[in-house]
């Protein structure tokens, strides 16, 4: 016998059955539409280029921070060296302590901690504190750009990622067309302190407009987390890693020592000069970049080093017309321009959740090139004529392209 409030197993029930309740989802922190987040894109870019300025202006600066210490010349470019030191130690653990965390809290207490340090050494008369601030500054740098890849690749559509990438990476190209020449001339102009302590206003600027533009993001979920040795186990990550340390060690051998290059040649070209023939190519490749890395981008890749490879030849074959070192100059550029954007892509899509901790991988490749193009420029041109700088460009970068074009499935398919 039945209840009466109870259906009949013979009759149609009256009663309503709620279906269960589905499993509690995060709601994410950004709407994606199909509009890219131009703003908050600025905003990273803005830091982008305070980073690389910040890391290369005492290049241009050793005689003026040499005198203002009252140090040795040497002394003083250890300040490049702390900065980058900072960034290879550091990076990797500061990404894995952070990498579950929201995404704007960290990008603003990465941007704190950098204005902080870069404050510091702007005031600082001992070098022994400024050679620690630049440690502690290259420390967040290798922070911000370990997580700046992801964090735009969150706030965007899919089918847009490629072309947000490009556009955060303006600063870089930027940075080294603008920011450390103008770096240079307004220490030279007034005193070095001076260009760093106009990079801290930047940085207040970047923290205010940040707080304003930049959406949040979630971090990664800790089931998909995987430890840092197993991420280069990711199909595809370890071999971008080595087309990107060759083509930086490349890249950086010959950009650390282009004075000493067009010294040899003995052409009428000044520094300055080739600079900022460089660094305008170098955005147009980033606008180009933009356009066509949602695409193509493993022709892209192909061809942004098949232009470094011509431009190390013309180097070397032309070392001395000033046409075609102006040549070799905008092909450089142009090739060079696009290359950060490019491989953040290909390190994020092949690392897929593990985006951030393959970009503070990707970081570490970076600033160890920079060291060992260091190294290797300075015996090359000991002991050599400084031409030779450019077959370590058509060296490396076709070991670079020969790694890329053969990876055709995990590191650098035909779509990401």
């Amino acid at each position: 016998m039945t209840s009466k409030n109870t259906p009949s197993s013979k009759g149609s029930s009256t009663a309503t059955v709620l279906p269960p309740k589905p499993p509690k989802q995060e709601i994410p922190a950004v709407a994606v539409g199909h509009r890219l987040p131009l703003p908050a894109l600025l905003v990273m870019a803005l830091m982008g280029f305070i980073l690389i300025s910040t890391e290369t202006m005492p290049a241009g600066l050793l005689l003026q921070i040499a005198g203002g210490l009252n140090i040795a010349e040497g002394t003083a470019g250890q300040l490049v060296s702390a900065y980058a030191l900072g960034t290879v130690i550091l990076t990797i653990p500061a990404i894995a302590l952070t990498r579950g965390m929201r995404r704007k809290p960290v990008f603003l207490v990465g941007i704190l901690g950098f204005l902080l340090a870069n404050t510091i050494a702007a005031f600082s008369t001992e070098i022994m504190l400024t050679l620690a601030v630049r440690f502690l500054a290259g420390a967040f740098s290798g922070l911000l750009w370990g997580m700046l890849a992801g964090y735009a690749r969150r706030i965007t559509a899919p089918e847009l990622a490629g072309r947000a990438l490009a556009i955060a990476s303006l600063g870089t190209p930027l940075g080294l067309a603008l920011g450390t020449p103008f770096g240079s001339w307004l220490g030279t102009t007034f005193d070095w302190r001076w260009s760093f302590g106009v990079l801290s206003a930047l940085t207040i600027l970047t923290a205010l407009l940040a707080l304003l533009f930049v959406p949040d993001a979630s971090g990664q979920r800790a089931e998909s987390q995987i430890p840092m040795v197993r991420v280069f186990a990711i199909p595809g990550v370890s071999v971008i890693l080595v087309v990107i340390f060759a083509w930086m060690l490349a890249h950086n051998t010959t950009y650390t020592y282009i004075a000493s290059y067009l010294r040899s040649a003995n052409i009428p070209l000044s520094v300055d000069v080739a600079l900022v023939v460089f660094g305008i190519s170098a955005l147009i490749g980033i606008a180009l970049t933009g356009v066509l890395i949602d695409r193509a981008p493993r022709p892209l890749v192909l061809a942004s080093l098949a232009l470094f490879l011509t431009a190390g030849v013309i180097f070397f074959a032309g070392a001395h017309s000033p046409i075609a070192v102006l040549t070799a100059l905008v092909l450089w550029g142009v090739a060079f321009g696009g290359a950060a954007p490019q491989l953040q892509t290909a390190i994020s899509q092949a690392s897929g959740e593990n985006a951030d901790v393959a970009n503070s991988l990707l970081g570490v490749a970076f600033n160890l090139a920079i060291f060992g193009a260091g190294v290797l420029g300075a015996v090359l041109i000991s002991n050599y004529n400084a031409t030779i700088l450019a077959l370590v460009m058509v060296v490396l970068g076709a070991v670079a392209l020969i790694i890329v074009f053969t990876a055709r499935r995990t590191a650098f398919p035909a779509h990401y």
